[in-house]
């Protein structure tokens, strides 16, 4: 697969990543062997590159990430985050953020993570003191890249200026566009971005469900795409988008990530996935090149992206 370069600092990734998130929570119940499996289906493909986090299943998330990839660990970069407590609340406290790292490296099995993310700003803590502990890690050989995700223009300026910053990690997708307000600064400063839900959690994997047809954990429970008011609306865009793809003799999730694929050369969309073959499905978008034709009628089908009243 194509590699791409995230930031100035020598990151090169494949063009499209796996996001681990779904192996251990938020999409209804999982399996350890699918899970692995569908991992070493991806790196047999051509990813090179696995993102997970503490948050995800509090540490099972990453220690299974970490059993998929010890065979081959020499062959990827694994990118894992820090900054929430157990009740989803914001902490990026210094001992805390040490206390998270030193467990993940462990976790995962490790000697270096390759890429660290604080999961969310924390309003508590200035950005400019917690990179100053994410590069203690750099410093110590133990963290290779920093970036940032879940937060503002202005704080990756500020990180940035404490210590490079490689990659933002954002939602992005067709039908989520908020991402596109950090293009100025990520430009202006060389990052490049880490784009996770690139199918909107579901919505465009090509098998969306109402709201009533997923359990009361999963997280699309809480998602306005799904809510009553709007999914009608939003399976409008996805029956266009559906007709586009089938014109094309793809599936809607690869026309979703090849338009991804299509915005700027430094962004990675990480779509997850615990089935194999449909892992195999969304990286063959790496290989799809959408016209000029093809992003205008997209922009037209949905121009601020999905629905949300």
């Amino acid at each position: 697969m194509q590699q791409r370069i995230l930031g100035q600092q020598g990151l090169a990734v494949s063009a499209i990543g796996y996001g681990a998130m779904g192996t251990a929570v938020g999409y209804g119940p999982s399996d350890d062997t699918q899970s692995i499996a569908a991992i070493r289906t991806a790196h047999d493909l051509g990813v090179s590159h696995f993102d997970t986090a503490e948050m995800y299943g509090w540490g099972a998330g990453e220690e299974l990430l970490g059993r998929a990839l010890a065979p081959i660990r020499d062959e990827v970069t694994i990118a894992t985050k820090f900054g929430f407590t157990p009740s989803y609340a914001p902490n990026s406290q210094l001992d805390h953020i040490r206390e998270v790292v030193d467990g993940s490296l462990q976790r995962l099995g490790v000697d270096h993570i390759d890429v660290l993310y604080q999961h969310v700003d924390d309003p508590s803590v200035p950005v400019e003191d917690v990179v100053g502990v994410m590069r203690e890690y750099v410093e110590a050989g133990k963290v290779r890249y920093l970036g940032l995700s879940n937060t503002t223009p202005e704080n990756v300026r500020r990180a940035h200026a404490a210590h490079p910053i490689s990659v933002l990690q954002t939602e992005y997708s067709v039908f989520e566009h908020r991402a596109e307000a950090f293009f100025p600064v990520l430009e202006e400063l060389g990052i490049g971005m880490v784009a996770y839900s690139p199918l909107a959690r579901g919505f465009l994997s090509g098998a969306v469900e109402p709201r009533t047809e997923y359990g009361p954990n999963d997280f699309r429970q809480h998602i306005p795409w799904w809510a009553p008011e709007n999914f009608d609306a939003n399976h409008a865009i996805v029956t266009e988008l559906t007709e586009l793809a089938e014109s094309k003799g793809v599936t809607l999730a690869q026309l979703s990530i090849a338009w991804l694929l299509a915005q700027k050369g430094d962004i990675v969309p990480i779509p997850g996935s615990r089935n194999p073959e449909r892992v195999a499905e969304n990286l063959a978008a790496a290989q799809l090149e959408l016209s000029d034709a093809d992003l205008a009628r997209i922009a037209r089908i949905a121009p601020g992206g999905g629905v949300v009243r």
